[in-house]
Order: C-alpha cells, then sequence, then structure tokens
C-alpha cells in the first residue's frame, strides 16, 4: 500500500483508503467531507464535536489542501 501524505501527514492519500480520496491521517474521514461540513455553514467547533478524532489542525489542513489545488493551472478544452 503505497501513501502520499501532506501538509505534515495531516492529509494522506491512499488507494486502500476511502477509494483513493484524501482523507485525514489515513481515518475514514475525506478532505471532501470536511469542506462539505464548512460549507454548509458548520463551525469549526461542530465538526470537531461531530468527528471526536479530528484536531483542529486537520481542519486548517483540508483548507490549506484545497487551496493549494485550486491554485494550479487548468486548460478547459472543448469536446464534439
Amino acid at each position: 500500500m503505497e501513501t502520499n501524505s501532506y501538509f505534515n501527514g495531516r492529509i494522506t492519500i491512499s488507494s486502500d483508503i476511502c477509494n483513493g480520496k484524501p482523507a485525514i491521517r489515513n481515518k475514514r474521514i475525506t478532505v471532501h467531507t470536511i469542506l462539505e461540513a464548512l460549507s454548509a455553514g458548520d463551525t469549526q467547533e461542530e465538526i470537531l464535536k461531530q468527528f471526536p478524532s479530528l484536531e483542529a489542525e486537520d481542519i486548517s489542513a483540508c483548507l490549506a489542501f484545497a487551496s493549494q489545488l485550486l491554485d494550479h493551472k487548468y486548460a478547459l478544452q472543448n469536446i464534439a
């Protein structure tokens, strides 16, 4: 099992966990889940209550990871 990690191991990607989606510290909690909760208006405190194994730094790492992804240059192509 190969695992890639980012932000001091807070964000991990492994084909064996969550079908390869970015997760938090090899837990079955995806970055997407945390970002969805934040976008729905949940506070950091509410998320930490819902997922007691998380730490505040995990939520910050999710935001930084998403920001880094969006910093890439993307090219749009028309498909017939």
